[in-house]
């Protein structure tokens, strides 16, 4: 008898001892981040960063593939027994020599994973992880010229690739409240000193707004620069108006977490007929996130600019577009984008 068939053999008299449990649930306990297992990570310190913001340092399983700068990862956590998951960008450069990788979170309103990462995450916690995904990154041919365009945690992805590719001319025009409010400061300020960035801080509490007309004096060379943008939409749409006005857009990149504009609908009831969920939704609430705080694994990769990774077929009911009003109603091949629909009566998702 071959290795393999007595190996085949060993495991299913494995499985008649452990059932109803499977010798891979027992082997979870012991070694959960082995090869083979699903991909998890293992979390191993908490850094704030700011008052509302931490760094979590993760130690992913052995099938992690790595990542390149400015991509993200979601990440499931199990929050008060839900498993919920949220996509970040990872902060840490791609070759880490100690093979942990970084993800740096700023908890927001309401925001159930956040919160729970930023104030409650202990090392030790495991998390499920997916692969790295996502094309805002660095081109291989490094530009003479660099312009990071960043508000808020927009700097989180470009973090990734300050920390990972050197310029010889990089520039930083970045948005946020206040001084105490600007994620990874004191390193940026670091990179200033050792004459590797050149940082406009533009603080809103006091200074207003960015008005993108204001490149011109804060960054006169502007339109000579490959520029990486990610914040709020209203900055980056105001980016790509600019820079379409100029002729410029090839040399505009931009990521969008998620889409700005939010109209009130009628909801109803949700059912996600391969799991077998059924919830109640509002009108105002994407159907990305209705799933998620379910504990349905729904694709996406919509908050990170990946555009249609969450399209799902809906099976039955109606759904309403957040950002036109439009309703589409079921029909047989009918595809939504999760991210950007919410109930509009009772409906079947596929998921």
């Amino acid at each position: 008898m071959t290795s393999t068939a007595l190996r085949s053999r060993a495991w299913k008299l494995l499985e008649m001892v452990t059932t109803p449990l499977l010798p891979s649930d027992y082997l979870d306990l012991v070694s959960p981040l082995r090869a083979g297992a699903d991909l998890r990570g293992r979390i191993e310190a908490v850094h704030p960063e700011t008052q509302d913001a931490a760094t979590i340092v993760i130690r992913p399983g052995r099938g992690w593939r790595g990542h390149t700068a400015g991509q993200y990862v979601r990440i499931g956590v199990d929050v008060d027994g839900v498993r919920l998951w949220r996509a970040y960008s990872v902060t840490s450069p791609a070759d880490r020599r100690d093979g942990r990788v970084t993800i740096t979170v700023k908890a927001i309103p309401d925001g159930k994973v956040s919160n729970h990462l930023v104030r409650r995450a202990k090392p030790g916690t495991l998390v499920q992880l997916d692969q790295a995904t996502g094309d805002f990154v660095l081109p291989q041919a490094k530009p003479a010229k660099v312009l990071y365009l960043t508000a808020g945690s927009g700097i989180t992805p470009v973090m990734g690739m300050l920390r990972d590719t050197v310029f010889d001319d990089v520039v930083m025009v970045h948005c946020a409240p206040r001084p105490q409010d600007v994620i990874f400061r004191d390193e940026l300020h670091d990179l200033v000193a050792d004459g590797k960035l050149r940082l406009t801080e533009v603080h809103t509490a006091t200074d207003g707004m960015l008005d993108i007309a204001r490149l011109d004096a804060l960054v006169p060379d502007w339109a000579e620069r490959e520029t990486w943008a990610c914040g709020p939409a209203g900055l980056l749409d105001a980016a790509e108006e600019h820079w379409s006005r100029h002729g410029l857009q090839g040399r505009l990149h931009t990521e969008r977490f998620r889409p700005g504009v939010v109209v009130a609908g009628a909801g109803g009831e949700v059912t996600f007929s391969t799991t077998g969920r059924t919830v109640d939704a509002d009108g105002a609430t994407p159907l990305l996130d209705v799933g998620e705080d379910a504990g349905v694994l729904m694709p996406s990769g919509c908050r990170m600019g990946i555009c249609f990774g969450c399209v799902t077929p809906l099976k039955a009911g109606a759904v309403r577009d957040l950002r036109t009003g439009e309703i589409t109603e079921a029909e047989p091949g009918v595809l939504i984008q999760t991210c950007v629909s919410a109930a509009a009566g009772p409906c079947d998702i596929e998921r």
